[in-house]
């Protein structure tokens, strides 16, 4: 210092240079290469365009290749390459034969329990299908007796209500007469009410479930239209022409 007074200081950061980083050896061309010969090698099938690498940590990564295997449309390879850390040295984990993430691939569907795969009709002579112990349809009592409950009841009007036999059914809807007026309507008791019944007609819905208003042709009181009287006009195709 040559004078007395303030000493200031030059707030200027120097900047500092860095070299570049290496590249992971996960990602370079020499890992994309090593992927392919790995999936030739296998010779299962055609490799196309590498379609992309995706990091799975710091020494894990996989590298995706369009496939042209016969029978798998719209699947791709996968290649899992591993490099243990401060090592170039790049080692195949993997390959396998992948659905693409996006597209038209054919997958199996998601596996689901077979107590949610029944469906009305798949019980068949010898088969069993015990109630599920949360069944709602049922209730229990204290001494494990079951009995039909409210829902239950009420899940299987609805049924009926809605199903062939019920009144939106598509012969209820072309029908003169409807079931509650029909001799082969029988009721069947209090617990399912007056709106529905069971026919007893061999012709018509023969011992299933009816609502009153469902309906067909085969009615108790269907006129008689005495059809087979009109009878047409015999024509005689042996006459001469002329």
């Amino acid at each position: 210092m040559t004078h007395n007074g303030i000493v200031s200081t030059s707030n200027r950061r120097r900047k500092i240079s860095r070299p570049p980083q290496e590249s992971s050896p996960l990602l370079d061309s020499r890992a994309i290469s090593l992927a392919r010969a790995t999936v030739e090698e296998l010779g299962e099938g055609g490799v196309g365009e590498h379609l992309g690498v995706q990091g799975l940590g710091g020494n894990v990564a996989t590298h995706r290749f369009a496939a042209d295997v016969p029978g798998y449309s719209g699947w791709e390879w996968n290649v899992v390459l591993a490099c243990a850390s401060g090592s170039r040295r790049v080692t195949v984990n993997e390959l396998a034969l992948m659905p693409a993430p996006s597209g038209e691939a054919l997958r199996a569907p998601e596996w689901v329990p077979w107590s949610d795969r029944l469906r009305p009709g798949d019980l068949g002579p010898g088969d069993l299908m015990p109630p599920a112990l949360d069944d709602e349809r049922l209730d229990r009592s204290g001494d494990g007796e079951l009995t039909l409950s409210r829902r239950g009841l009420d899940a299987a009007l609805q049924r009926w209500r809605t199903g062939d036999y019920g009144p939106t059914s598509e012969f209820a809807e072309k029908a003169n007469l409807s079931c509650r007026s029909c001799a082969f309507f029988v009721s069947v008791g209090k617990t399912l009410g007056s709106n529905f019944g069971a026919c007893v007609n061999e012709y018509s819905a023969d011992g299933h479930i009816v609502h009153a208003t469902y309906g067909c042709g085969a009615h108790s009181g269907t006129p008689d239209d005495d059809l087979a009287d009109e009878t047409p006009d015999a024509y005689d195709d042996e006459r001469p022409i002329f």
